[in-house]
């Protein structure tokens, strides 16, 4: 079987895989609708106080935001096109946050006239915007956190300062909009809790100091973050992460307040699987390279773009050796791997990859005019 400790869910056979790929053809990306609810329930489970916004960038594939969809999820958008998408599936704006820090004006009107008015905001001039477009809207600032130890840093590119938090919420009120809130993100594939005790603690700062400035608030965002395992480290850093946010979530903030999350990541990662062939074999510096149908500017563009580690895996048995796996592109870049041990392939041989659920395909290209992976749904 494929699955093991650290495949985190997909459990298809060998067999399986093949049969797979020899109906549907390669490159294939297997989402698995079972995984999605389980990691669902296994959030909810973990952080029973924490309303979840599914993080909709992550993985916007029709089928995902299906399943989603009909299990009555809230939903984190970035863009006028994720909101008519989820519009599609009827989902009702008050279960959408559009906590993108830098909205298009269209999207903003569009916004507005959906009746989607809970956003976030990161500066003087975007809450401008927001009063002048989007008029009726609810407001969270968001924090600049610790992003030390996250795989993908945040904090970067959004979020102010905590001392300027008070001011920027005034500022909302006195604009006409309604300061509801605070958010912070402590970064992609977070692998310290830390991260999210520092946060949490400046957020009830925050909390304290807006009330005695009268601009009570009533939600917290914590983000998303939630690491998923990999193969690369062999513990359950999330399940370890979730009993001190609960603790701190509890000490800090009265029950009243509102915690809501945008997990992306722990919701869709383990939910998907690639499958590639190899599509051409030479040796190259004493190695044996294999090209898949399948690359760094398609599916694994998550190795640029997500700095992601990947698994690949093989149905063929033997003796390894140290080979490198490319891409099907014309360009040098498309080198996925110098460094992976296996026996040696052939043509039409089956190389796969589990945990690839986020990201992935919805940062895929069309790069040479390659075809980018069927995408199929099983139950």
């Amino acid at each position: 079987m494929i699955k093991s400790k650290n495949d985190c869910g997909i459990s298809l056979s060998e067999k399986q895989i093949q049969n797979l790929a020899r109906k549907h053809g390669t490159p294939l990306f297997i989402i698995n609708r079972a995984e999605l609810v389980n990691n669902l329930n296994r959030f909810n489970n973990f952080l029973p106080r924490i309303q979840p916004y599914y993080a909709v960038k992550a993985n916007s594939h029709p089928e995902i935001l299906k399943v989603l969809a009909r299990k009555n999820i809230c939903f984190d958008v970035a863009s006028k096109g994720e909101i008519e998408s989820l519009l599609g599936l009827a989902v009702a704006p008050e279960r959408m946050l559009f906590a993108n820090t830098i909205k298009r004006t269209e999207s903003l009107k569009f916004a507005e006239k959906q009746l989607i008015n809970l956003m976030t905001f990161d500066s003087e001039y975007e809450l401008y915007k927001i009063a002048e477009f989007a008029p009726n809207a609810k407001v969270m600032i968001r924090v600049k956190v610790s992003n030390v130890g996250s795989i993908v840093e945040l904090s970067v590119k959004f979020g102010v300062e905590a001392a300027d938090a008070i001011p920027f919420l005034i500022k909302a009120h006195r604009l006409g909009l309604k300061p509801i809130g605070v958010s912070f993100h402590v970064g992609s594939q977070c692998l310290k809790v830390e991260n999210y005790v520092e946060a949490l603690e400046m957020a009830s700062i925050i909390f304290r100091d807006a009330k005695l400035k009268q601009v009570p608030l009533e939600i917290l965002d914590i983000g998303g973050g939630f690491p998923i395992r990999h193969f690369d480290y062999e513990n359950d850093i999330f399940a370890g992460m979730a009993p001190v946010i609960n603790k701190e979530l509890d000490r800090l903030f009265d029950p009243t307040i509102k915690i809501i999350a945008e997990p992306g990541r722990a919701i869709v990662g383990s939910a998907g699987i690639l499958v590639m062939k190899v599509i051409g074999k030479s040796i190259r510096f004493n190695k044996h390279w294999y090209y898949l149908d399948d690359g760094i500017y398609g599916s694994l563009s998550g190795l640029i773009y997500d700095h992601c580690k990947y698994q690949y895996k093989i149905l063929r048995k033997g003796k390894s050796q140290i080979s490198t796996i490319a891409g099907p592109t014309c360009d040098g870049l498309d080198v996925i791997s110098n460094s992976e041990e296996m026996p040696e392939l052939e043509i039409g041989d089956i190389v796969y990859v589990p945990n690839i659920g986020a990201y992935s395909i919805a940062s895929a290209t069309n790069f040479n005019s390659l075809p980018l992976p069927k995408v199929i749904a099983i139950n």
